[in-house]
């Protein structure tokens, strides 16, 4: 019986583990899969091991023996950090569970539990090309950012959005200038205390 793991991620929280999640779990089905978890992650595939909640619980699954498979629906889901995601595969094979990734009907062990050394080469080139379209897009980013300072368009908040905040907001100005405290303040005034802190700010 091969007991898997479904293992998605997205990078932000108005994206969605939902296609993710069908797709392995048909893909488990017609692989006569058991799926004994369902791991989803909304976290960068830039960010380390330690700090991916879902990696931990994988790994935690494998050393527990409850999976031999990890089912991924592509090889940038396990991460876009080279290093990162080969010391993922070895902590998973080292516990003989193999990665499963849907989309290249790839699977990083042989049958009879050695590496799948064409796997590895695949995983490593394709994670890197993964690396390479993030840091490419965060230089376009970048470059689209001081073209426009250049051209003089402004960035981020509306112009003297900070300020409205102050003109919005005069009885918390009194009470502050008065010599009452941002708890009090925020009290009498019925608003919040970081209200009443970014009003001080600006009146400083």
């Amino acid at each position: 019986m091969n007991n898997v793991a479904l293992l998605t991620r997205v990078s932000s929280s108005d994206q969605s583990h939902d296609r993710q999640v069908t797709e392995l779990t048909e893909f488990a089905s017609s692989r006569d899969y058991d799926v004994v978890a369902v791991v989803t992650e909304t976290v960068s595939g830039a960010k380390k091991n330690s700090e991916r909640k879902g990696i931990q619980q994988v790994i935690k699954l494998a050393e527990a023996r409850k999976i031999n498979k990890v089912l991924i629906h592509e090889v940038t889901r396990l991460g876009r950090d080279t290093a990162q995601v080969l010391d993922t595969l070895k902590s998973l094979h080292a516990n003989k569970v193999s990665v499963v990734v849907k989309n290249y009907t790839l699977e990083t062990l042989n049958p009879d539990g050695t590496e799948n050394s064409m796997a590895q080469f695949l995983f490593t080139i394709l994670t890197d090309i993964g690396r390479m379209e993030r840091m490419t897009l965060i230089e376009r980013v970048k470059s689209g950012m001081a073209e426009a300072k250049r051209k003089g368009k402004h960035l981020g908040r509306p112009e003297g959005s900070t300020k409205d905040i102050v003109k919005q907001h005069p009885k918390v100005v009194r009470y502050l200038r008065s010599g009452q405290s941002i708890r009090e303040t925020a009290k009498l005034c019925g608003v919040g205390i970081s209200t009443v802190q970014r009003v001080k700010k600006l009146l400083a």
